[in-house]
């Protein structure tokens, strides 16, 4: 049986792309550069494509020369990689020289460049991630397992498994994350086990690397079996020590895609705990920010009220008071009706400004100082708490003020 073809996929009949390999062609012949991962693999499986990366047989001033004479834009992305990005109608393809390695170091390679497309998949993680086409669309499959394992949605390593891992230890993270979003079944042995024995080389990863990759990861249509497999091997609790029992996680799975809320299931609820974890992944402020805003009292989809909702977007925004909802929805999934209402106030609801001012209490024959601060504040606690009236707030502060002993 000969391999499919992908002549008909849109990324390889699309205007952009033929320039890119008709520039390669015209400098090296007709087997100079292939279409090589992702984009091979996903149209295999009938995934999306989000990128095109090509492998050729040309050296990075070569593609250089190659795009610039066919006018197109070429980057030096990484040339001592073997790397250059080009742009063709304001699309990136990355292209890449074929490559063995010289040495390896658990994190990084030297590389030196070949011209031989099975050396260059040998160094290749897994054999799914190992397929090439031509600029017609036929597959090219240089380990002799890449199809089977597209067919039998099995992820495995090219080669020996342990040494795949020791040349990167990060290996160990994307073994995991690919069976997630391509894997069916149990994980492949050899790999599950080689994972295992070589986890202790996650340590020498930085911690952006592996919270990158623990992202990826969460983000898969359903991760849980995978998070399973690796609570059961010993790898969860070196990635996250803090982690506990699964449950939360599988709640949260199961009613949102979003990885970062995935995540913070995995994470103690304690303000100091999360913190350690958070800054032990090296999150963004952003995400460390996201997973602080849901620490505290769980909302209840049952028994909150909308004006609760409306405070929650106006202390803390809209992101973090989307970001209980779900929370809380994990906990009540039969209330989906009813968080959907609420999302969707938290969406439209038009944020209001605090209505006085300094120049408000000022009016008030109180002099500038801690006292005006105290009285903001007072007004504030008060206005939110009567759900945000849009009038009455001269009256208001007065009243707040006669009340303090102003």
């Amino acid at each position: 049986m000969s391999p499919p073809a992908l002549a008909d996929a849109p990324w390889l009949r699309a205007v952009a792309t033929r320039k890119v390999m008709a520039a390669l062609e015209t400098a090296g012949g007709p087997d100079v550069a292939r279409f090589v991962g992702g984009c091979v693999r996903n149209t295999l499986m009938g995934r999306p494509v989000d990128d095109v990366d090509i492998a050729t047989r040309l050296e990075p001033q070569a593609v250089m020369s190659a795009l610039q004479a066919a006018g197109l834009k070429a980057v030096p992305t990484g040339l001592e990689h073997g790397t250059v990005t080009a742009v063709a109608d304001s699309r990136p393809f990355e292209i890449t020289t074929l490559r063995r390695d010289v040495t390896t170091d658990g994190r990084r390679a030297t590389v030196a460049f070949t011209t031989d497309w099975a050396e260059d998949a040998g160094r290749r993680d897994f054999h799914i991630n190992a397929l090439y086409a031509d600029s017609g669309g036929q597959i090219f499959d240089p380990t002799g397992q890449g199809l089977a394992d597209i067919a039998a949605q099995r992820v495995a390593f090219v080669g020996d498994a342990g040494r795949r891992i020791r040349e990167d230890r990060l290996r160990i993270l994307r073994f995991f994350r690919f069976h997630a979003w391509y894997g069916a079944g149990s994980p492949d042995g050899a790999g599950l086990a080689a994972c295992v024995a070589e986890a202790d080389g996650l340590e020498e990863l930085s911690a952006e690397r592996v919270s990158k990759e623990l992202l990826k990861l969460l983000a898969a249509p359903d991760p849980v079996p995978t998070v399973e497999v690796m609570a059961r091997a010993g790898i969860l609790a070196r990635l996250l020590p803090e982690a506990g029992r699964l449950e939360a996680f599988r709640a949260m799975a199961a009613v949102t895609d979003d990885a970062l809320l995935r995540l913070s299931s995995l994470l103690p609820g304690s303000a100091d705990a999360l913190d350690a974890a958070a800054r032990g992944l090296r999150l963004s402020n952003r995400e460390m920010s996201r997973l602080q805003a849901l620490i505290g009292p769980r909302l209840d989809l049952d028994a909150v009220k909308d004006r609760q909702v409306r405070a929650l977007v106006y202390a803390e925004g809209k992101q973090a008071a989307k970001d209980r909802l779900v929370q809380a929805l994990s906990q009540k999934p039969e209330s989906r009706s009813r968080y959907e209402a609420l999302v969707d106030l938290a969406d439209a609801w038009p944020v209001p400004r605090l209505p006085v001012g300094g120049r408000e209490v000022a009016a008030l024959g109180i002099a500038p100082g801690p006292e005006t601060g105290a009285l903001l504040k007072a007004f504030e606690a008060d206005w939110i708490a009567r759900d945000f009236p849009e009038s009455g707030h001269a009256e208001r502060l007065s009243a707040l003020r006669d009340q303090r002993g102003g």
